[in-house]
């Protein structure tokens, strides 16, 4: 099938033909930036480029099977096969699982998941005495993870001047990273640190790599941290054939390790690149654009763009006042039930977007209270439930007999009468030889008055495991699933613990969701097997939460504005225009107002018809009402000055000479702003 370039706009076509040599291309939101990737893909293959040559890697399972999916659509199945496409961390598992020996892996891998993770972490503190209540296991694996996505190692981390807690992280960074060798696993940031270590160290396979990967794109560029930039570089330092496509206007996850300055200066890391600008945007009307346009052109550090739209005029953006945010709910629940009553909307036609996570709570009161259905974005993803942690922790230890995480998870499920005593006994025994919980108990007769008749029962449980590891099932991955499941009773559990029977149904349904899982992967994979299946569905769980339900059900839609990233609604309300809610009152304390301007951004651009926005005047605080000021970004999208009484940062304890200075210094910056324009 021949490609047809005519359907793109002129910039688009530029983007696409440019197949040698560095090339950003900037595409605003909207802007019909998964065409111009997919298209130049196709591009490449009529040009005779072979699809083992290309390397296409973003963010997301969602995106990367879209992209994939799209391909195919335009050369067929058999050639979009042969490409690599997917996530940067499946790309790096796919490497790093061609050479293993050379990383020190030669077992095979076994990455650990978010909750594996914080049971990591949790495991960690309890070695190191550090009670919960002095640092959260959440908040230590998260300040892990942001240090490796900056390639900051223990050591390192160590030297640095710090608080209290800085130092209760540097202990725990060192004591997390031992407890993962010694468990022989890796988690999601590994994957791109190892990645790493190997193009770096190893000439050969570097070199190797990079013939086979002679063109390679990137998606969502703005997002990329140290280490994924690393990647890339590595991989395309030879050939430079790398076009990477972002918008910096919505780089919006610094929290989590994304450098902006990656994108903000690709033409000093490639002097020789190509910059293509993508200002069409098919989804807002100019109204919309108009408002994001105002808004986003006050900070200082992006590329230069303005939207424009295709669709042309459109309704006024509307920005309504409420006394407070009891009545702004029942104001956007009312117009929302309005027009979908008249027959001019669908529920999926809406989508009501927030700042923080306590505010839906007062509009999921008003949505029931009209009768009006709704999904929140955020709850439980299918691979945080129970019975899907316990089944897949038998197929982890079975796998990976040193994963002691996932061995704690099932020594009493169902229950074989091992007490607290006992583990505690044997995890201290296992901090004190530096040894795997697992090679504890089978150690445990060194261990001074420990229960051994429950030793004994967790010994003969690793037996079995064991015994199952050896059958390395391939193309019988699902009937052996069937018999861990038979042999050690999970039906048992389910019933256990749930005593109603619709209940004990559901949970067993998601039981055999896993199943159904491992019969795709046997289909689809020309070598399947328990190590990849496992990966496999481990990389699925992370990074697209939630997100895959959005716009399948006729319901209106809650969701953060992190979460809206990549979505688009015809009607959109977004609500909570107020400084210390949008901007956040953290980031202004922070002086990364310039994020949550980006994130106002992200927000009004998901807009296709109609754009609500509005802020109350005072807001239910710890029990009780606060006066609240609206956002600076109000002010920017009119384009005038805030008025006198208006306070940054909404706080009205500051100082009265403080509120003078700042005040000062937004007026100032916006003076200079208009004398630009």
């Amino acid at each position: 099938m021949k490609v047809n370039l005519d359907q793109l706009n002129p910039e688009q076509r530029l983007a696409v033909e440019t197949t040698e040599g560095p090339l950003l291309v900037l595409a605003g939101a909207g802007s019909g930036k998964t065409r111009v990737i997919t298209m130049r893909i196709a591009h490449l293959l009529e040009k005779k480029v072979a699809p083992e040559n290309i390397l296409a890697m973003t963010f997301t399972n969602k995106a990367a099977a879209e992209m994939k999916e799209r391909v195919a659509q335009l050369v067929g199945e058999e050639r979009a096969d042969r490409l690599t496409v997917g996530t940067f961390h499946s790309v790096c598992l796919r490497i790093l699982r061609e050479y293993t020996e050379e990383i020190g892996f030669p077992a095979g891998i076994s990455i650990a998941d978010a909750s594996d993770q914080i049971s990591a972490a949790k495991s960690v503190l309890r070695e190191l005495h550090i009670a919960e209540a002095m640092i959260q296991p959440s908040v230590l694996q998260s300040r892990i993870s942001l240090l490796k996505n900056q390639l900051v190692s223990p050591e390192e981390f160590a030297k640095r001047p710090g608080d209290e807690v800085d130092h209760l992280v540097a202990l725990g960074y060192e004591r997390y990273e031992q407890f993962m060798r010694r468990s022989r696993r890796m988690d999601f940031d590994d994957l791109l640190l190892y990645t790493v270590r190997l193009l770096e160290k190893n000439e050969f396979i570097r070199g190797a790599l990079q013939k086979r990967f002679r063109y390679i794109l990137v998606d969502e560029y703005q997002d990329t941290n140290e280490p994924q930039f690393k990647v890339v570089r590595l991989l395309s330092q030879e050939h430079r054939n790398l076009c990477v496509v972002g918008d910096d206007d919505q780089s919006i996850y610094s929290w989590r390790g994304a450098d902006i300055t990656k994108i903000l200066n690709f033409g000093k890391h490639y002097p020789e690149a190509l910059t293509v600008t993508l200002e069409t945007n098919y989804r807002s009307s100019q109204e919309i654009l108009d408002a994001a346009n105002r808004v986003i052109v006050n900070n200082p550090k992006r590329h230069a763009k303005t939207l424009r739209s295709h669709a042309g005029r459109g309704e006024l953006v509307q920005l309504v006042v409420h006394q407070d945010d009891t009545v702004e709910a029942e104001y956007v629940v009312r117009e929302i039930r309005m027009r979908h009553d008249d027959g001019r909307s669908l529920w999926s036609d809406f989508a009501i977007l927030f700042r923080t996570a306590i505010q839906p709570r007062v509009l999921e009161t008003e949505l029931r209270a009209r009768g009006v259905p709704y999904i929140l974005i955020g709850g439980m993803s299918f691979f945080d439930r129970k019975e899907v942690r316990d089944v897949l922790a038998y197929l982890k230890v079975i796998h990976n007999p040193k994963d002691e995480v996932s061995l704690l998870r099932i020594v009493n499920c169902p229950p074989r009468g091992v007490g607290k005593t006992t583990l505690d006994k044997v995890l201290a025994f296992a901090t004190q030889q530096g040894i795997t919980v697992p090679e504890a108990f089978q150690r445990a007769a060194e261990i001074e008055k420990v229960n051994m008749k429950a030793v004994e029962t967790v010994q003969r449980l690793q037996e079995r495991l064991k015994l199952l590891g050896e059958q390395k099932p391939k193309d019988e991955l699902v009937p052996f699933i069937e018999q861990v499941l038979e042999e050690f009773a999970y039906r048992s559990e389910v019933e256990r613990c749930y005593s109603n029977k619709e209940d004990q149904d559901k949970r067993w349904q998601a039981v055999k969701e896993i199943l159904t899982m491992a019969e795709r992967h046997v289909k689809k994979r020309k070598k399947p097997g328990l190590a990849m299946f496992l990966n496999e569905l481990t990389l699925s769980s992370s990074g697209d939460k939630s997100k895959d339900d959005t716009g399948v059900k006729n319901v209106v839609t809650l969701m953060t504005l992190h979460a809206s990233k990549g979505l688009e609604f015809p009607r959109v309300f977004l609500v909570g225009m107020e400084e210390g809610i949008l901007p956040h009152g953290k980031s202004i304390n922070q002086d990364t107002v310039d994020e949550e301007r980006r994130l106002a951004y992200v927000g009004i651009t998901r807009a296709r018809e109609g754009l609500t926005l509005s802020h109350t005047l005072e807001r239910a605080k710890y029990g009780t009402r606060i006066k609240v000021h609206p956002s600076r970004f109000i002010f920017e999208m009119k384009g005038i000055e805030p008025p006198e009484d208006w306070i940054p940062g909404g706080r009205e304890s500051d100082l009265p000479q403080e509120k003078k200075a700042v005040k000062r210094k937004a007026k100032k910056g916006a003076r200079r702003r208009r004398a630009r324009r």
